[in-house]
């Protein structure tokens, strides 16, 4: 096993801003890799909320984006287990970056489950949990979730949203 600086146990917290042991144990199993570490990571995150997703969530914030100039803006209610989650910079950072993408990328739809069979439509682009983030096209909206659920502990659930537009 490789030794593991208190310095490389700081730097994954900062990236990826799961606890102190997570990170240690993840360093730990990828033997001191900070690019395995982070996977191991972000696996144990989909793990958790994977657990976590059949929890109810009550409650929760309600978080809007007006984009510059006054044209175009979103509005998302983002659900949580608890008041205190709610409460939490995290959570409400989630919030508004998923306000930011309704605005950007004009889903039509939650997910693929409730489009309707009618339709052909590409999920990637009319479904918000399927689309690429904006500020990081290499993760889709549904993993930015997960490891958030992952990070606070708590289900998470984006019960609906709603774009709106100048002359739409």
């Amino acid at each position: 096993m490789a030794d593991i600086s208190v310095e490389t146990i700081k730097a994954l917290r900062e990236e990826t801003s799961a606890g102190i042991m997570d990170c240690k144990n993840a360093l730990a199993e990828s033997n001191g890799d900070l690019t395995k570490a982070a996977e191991i990571l972000r696996e144990k995150g989909l793990l958790t909320a994977s657990k976590k997703s059949s929890r109810e969530t009550s409650e929760g914030i309600i978080d809007c984006y007006i984009h510059t100039g006054g044209r175009v803006a979103a509005v998302v209610e983002l659900n949580c287990e608890t008041d205190f989650v709610a409460r939490t910079t995290e959570f409400k950072d989630l919030a508004h970056n998923l306000a930011m993408q309704v605005a950007a990328m004009a889903p039509t739809y939650l997910d693929s489950e409730s489009v309707p069979e009618s339709e052909n439509i590409n999920p990637e682009e009319s479904c918000l949990m399927e689309q690429s983030f904006i500020r990081d096209p290499s993760t889709t909206i549904r993993d930015l979730v997960n490891e958030t659920v992952g990070r606070v502990g708590e289900n998470i659930r984006v019960r609906r949203f709603q774009r709106f537009s100048l002359g739409e």
